[in-house]
């Protein structure tokens, strides 16, 4: 197996949804044989996100910043990102939450790279749902999953409702 990958050679898959949500991607660290290391390489149309606000209870992110600009919400607060900087998202709760936004008339092309743990819980704060995966993480093989359970929050249930 050779161990690099120039990101021109990537063949890039569309994700979309809706009318704020749009990006080409192509996983990096995985076809290369990574298995605690997961990476994508991600371009975002001017003024469209890839994911909703999110944050996970398991798994760090970092992303590098490879060209155009963007805004960057964390918390509750938001950050203007240009090419050359990096990113830093730790694994916590709704004050890491985090998203990506392309701005100006270029794309935002950036490296995501995180840990592979599983389990893993996000949540997403303006929805207010929780995802739980368990069997392979955020971003790992969807086939390999043995739990994907998306709810609202306000859903939960007592721990002993309906135990006899």
């Amino acid at each position: 197996m050779h161990p690099m990958v120039s990101l021109r050679d990537l063949a890039l898959q569309t994700q979309s949804h809706g009318e704020n949500y749009e990006a080409r991607l192509a996983a990096v660290a995985a076809p290369l044989g990574a298995r605690l290391l997961g990476a994508r390489y991600v371009e975002l149309p001017p003024g469209k996100k890839a994911w909703p606000c999110h944050c996970h209870h398991a798994n760090d992110e970092l992303f590098v910043i490879l060209s155009g600009k963007g805004v960057l919400r964390y918390g509750g607060a938001e950050h203007g990102v240009v090419a050359g900087d990096v990113v830093v998202c730790p694994a916590g709760g709704v004050e890491t939450a985090h998203q990506l936004r392309a701005e100006g008339e270029a794309p935002l092309r950036y490296l995501a790279v995180s840990t592979m743990n599983e389990p893993d819980v996000m949540e997403y704060p303006d929805s207010g749902k929780v995802v739980v995966f368990a069997g392979s993480p955020p971003g790992g093989d969807k086939a390999a999953r043995r739990l994907d359970l998306a709810v609202k929050k306000s859903a939960g249930v007592a721990y002993w409702e309906g135990e006899d």
